[in-house]
């Protein structure tokens, strides 16, 4: 195990390695700046581990939480209600089911080093389950060919193959914030053709730093995504183009550009925050300098102001109705049912345009249905 604790080519960068092999060495020496979101996925996941270890009847000291909330526990709630369920369902066919939580797994025997941490692996005749949580609500995460849970899926095997006739491999995502449920099966023949013939390569290249640098949506979470030259190869092909008014553009043109316009404006909001993080660390840039945003006046002493405005006979403060999670907080879930529920309702969602593999239903516009009139007449 590398002295740092973690893995060069660990199990949730594998998208990133896989797909561009050289990208493993070009990040080993970036330093890791953990984003506020990533600290309170790490909460979640530690809040997880331990109501899920005590629905198994494992007693350990609640974990100190500096992102807790309300939402994070009944994130947490649901994933343990998921896995109790789907343990009960494999007790009726297997009496003596494993279950692991953030189980240690070693997938060295594909991958120069190899191991990362499951967070839930159940095993039991027939079938491994790998379930991962994730707390993000940025990206909705797919586990079909999901390389993070093959490569789980490869190091659990290697733990319990020879105990338990395991012949096909179940994967879940369980994405609670987008209310994300995402489950892949695959026999395990075919995940060990994918890791002679995919994983294997991949990997030695990987740890040889070797290989041809390749930009893509695994770009997202790479530290040297702000610097990578091939990376800005390909968002700059999108910019440099000489566009004419979107309505001379045609529908294939338009469909291109949707499908890497994305990809341009994380990339660019890259470059603004790396070189605004080196300004903030003291370099200078020649074309660019510090200053001030525009600032707002803000209170010094609450109290004070408040005490000023009712001597003068005036009402310092307004009232507001707290939130929906916040009512049901405090109500609990039958009174919030019985005197809330009936009061609330779900408007309509912004229409968002997404590519034709996503699972949510089209919208029925008003205009289809003028246009089915016509056809009509």
């Amino acid at each position: 195990m590398p002295a740092n604790g973690h893995a060069l080519l660990s199990a949730s960068s594998a998208h990133r390695w896989i797909n561009c092999t050289p990208s493993a060495r070009l990040c080993e020496d970036i330093e890791d700046t953990p984003s506020e979101f990533a600290n309170e996925g790490s909460d979640a996941h530690s809040l997880c581990e331990w109501m899920l270890n005590k629905q198994l009847g494992k007693t350990e000291p609640k974990p100190e939480l500096q992102y807790y909330s309300h939402e994070m526990e009944e994130c947490a709630n649901g994933y343990v209600s998921y896995i109790t369920e789907l343990l009960e369902d494999i007790k009726q066919h297997c009496k003596d089911p494993i279950v692991l939580v953030e189980q240690k797994l070693d997938f060295s025997k594909y991958v120069v080093e190899g191991f990362g941490t499951g967070d839930c692996v159940i095993v039991a005749d027939g079938v491994l389950h790998i379930i991962d949580y994730k707390h993000g609500k940025g990206v909705v995460v797919d586990s079909t060919n999901n390389p993070q849970m093959m490569l789980y899926a490869l190091g659990a095997l290697e733990l319990f193959d020879s105990l338990y006739e395991i012949s096909r491999i179940s994967m879940t995502i369980y994405q609670p914030r987008v209310a994300n449920i995402s489950t892949f099966e695959m026999s395990k023949e075919e995940l060990l053709k994918w890791a002679k013939e995919v994983l294997i390569p991949a990997s030695k290249l990987a740890f040889d730093g070797k290989g041809n640098y390749c930009s893509g949506e695994w770009c997202r979470f790479c530290k040297a995504k702000h610097l990578c030259r091939e990376r800005a190869k390909e968002s700059m092909k999108l910019a440099e183009l000489d566009f004419k008014k979107p309505p001379i553009l045609t529908d294939e043109e338009v469909e291109d550009a949707l499908d890497k316009i994305d990809d341009l404006i994380a990339w660019a909001n890259d470059i603004k925050d790396y070189a605004l993080d080196a300004a903030l660390k003291g370099k200078v840039w020649n074309r660019y300098k510090l200053v001030e945003g525009r600032s707002i006046r803000k209170v010094k002493d609450e109290n004070s102001v408040a005490g000023e405005v009712i001597k003068a006979g005036f009402d310092p403060y307004e009232k507001k109705l707290a939130t929906l999670t916040e009512l049901n907080k405090r109500l609990g879930k039958r009174l919030f049912s019985e005197l809330v529920e009936p009061y609330t309702y779900k408007p309509q969602g912004k229409p968002t345009l997404v590519k034709r593999e996503d699972k949510r239903p089209e919208m029925n516009l008003a205009v289809n249905d003028f246009n089915d009139i016509e056809e009509e007449k």
